[in-house]
């Protein structure tokens, strides 16, 4: 039997109306569209040197450091064997050369400018925040100190003598450095620190015959104590600064590194400035000029290369501990110091004895087995990165 045309109809009617419901009422329906969810922005990660950029940094900053390490002791040595007195000068000298950090700054401020334009952004002038500011100015004062510990030692030590007394530093370094910021030591590290140390204790078993005209055993010994004390802070300093920059909660850059040096040589050159205000320092300067062996001219020459050399050398040292870690630092000043005792053999006239020669080579040997360690150490480190990628 065929069905009725008017009820199919009508069958067919209520199934679109009921269909049609259906779509209406579907969360898929174009009136109620789910709003497709918004993909999570990521932050880039912060840029992150090259290898290459890195080593390029490493590099140039060891340079500064070697150039401060053999100069700074030569030259504040020739400040006191023609005549110099001033023992807080020569400490403000160290540090006084500060306003040279601000060609790199104003460089580096310049091209960040350029680049910030480009995008339509705004340049940052100044990086550092209160809580970085106030443990530099307080690591500043610190090496105000040393500076001047130093500096009274080398008035009374030949250079070769001061530079044996200074590379006790390492052994200082190293245990600051594994104290305060958890330095792992490899067996290609300890090595180095044993060779080392080994060669400064080479050095010290031929003291005799080191005093210099002019300087009783009395002042000898003291000057001794006071270098010795200054590298066991200095030994501290290292460490302190690689902790710095790793509670300072902010991300370090090498402009970063430079406004902290700013800041730790501004301090240390309050501190000197404190010194030379009591002791009439100032007022002594033109009679020391008058009266200097190799002339009025060189003096104020020696006076400024003086705080040039020396600012090269904390430069190099900050920059070294950014690029690397504070025992590099220590290991990189602990191997010049043969090379600081051949250079016043040179220009100073002093003796050169078998157990320098003997400390050169040990000091050489512990370096080249540092860089080993640290070779096969940036090996494993890309092995482990090649494996986990």
């Amino acid at each position: 039997m065929e069905p009725n045309s008017q009820e199919t109809e009508k069958f067919l009617a209520m199934a679109a109306r009921s269909l049609r419901s259906r779509i209406n009422t579907c969360p898929l329906n174009a009136s109620h569209s789910i709003t497709p969810a918004k993909p999570i922005e990521k932050k880039p990660p912060p840029p992150e040197q090259s290898t290459a950029m890195k080593r390029a940094v490493l590099f140039f900053n060891s340079i500064l450091l070697a150039v401060g390490s053999c100069g700074g002791p030569l030259i504040t040595r020739l400040y006191f064997v023609h005549g110099g007195n001033c023992v807080w000068l020569s400490s403000w000298l160290q540090s006084g050369g500060c306003p040279i950090i601000f060609i790199p700054l104003i460089i580096s401020y310049i091209f960040r400018r350029r680049a910030a334009s480009r995008s339509g952004n705004s340049t940052k002038m100044i990086f550092v925040k209160l809580r970085l500011f106030l443990s530099a100015a307080a690591i500043g004062l610190i090496i105000g100190f040393d500076n001047y510990l130093y500096t009274y030692g080398i008035a009374r030590l030949p250079v070769s003598t001061s530079a044996l007394i200074i590379a006790c530093q390492l052994a200082f370094t190293a245990a600051f450095a594994y104290l305060l910021v958890n330095q792992r030591f490899t067996r290609y590290s300890i090595m180095a620190i044993v060779l080392m140390t080994t060669g400064a204790a080479v050095l010290a078993s031929h003291t005799s015959g080191d005093l210099p005209a002019g300087v009783s055993n009395k002042q000898y010994r003291a000057g001794f104590l006071t270098t010795l004390s200054a590298a066991f802070l200095y030994g501290m300093i290292l460490p302190l600064v690689e902790l710095t920059y790793e509670k300072s909660k902010q991300q370090i850059t090498y402009t970063l590194v430079l406004e902290i040096q700013l800041i730790l040589s501004v301090f240390a050159t309050i501190l000197s400035t404190v010194g030379m205000l009591i002791n009439n320092n100032f007022q002594e300067i033109g009679r020391e000029a008058a009266e200097f062996g190799l002339g009025e001219t060189k003096y104020y020459v020696v006076l400024v290369m003086n705080a040039v050399i020396w600012q090269s050398f904390f430069l190099g040292a900050v920059g070294v501990i950014f690029s690397s870690s504070s025992l590099f630092s220590g290991v990189l000043i602990a191997v010049m110091l043969p090379a600081t005792e051949i250079l016043g053999v040179i220009f100073l006239k002093e003796k050169f004895h078998a157990e320098k020669g003997v400390s050169l080579v040990l000091n050489l040997c512990g370096f080249v087995c540092y860089l080993v360690g640290e070779i096969k150490n940036d090996q494993t480190k890309t092995l482990e990165l090649q494996t986990t990628a």
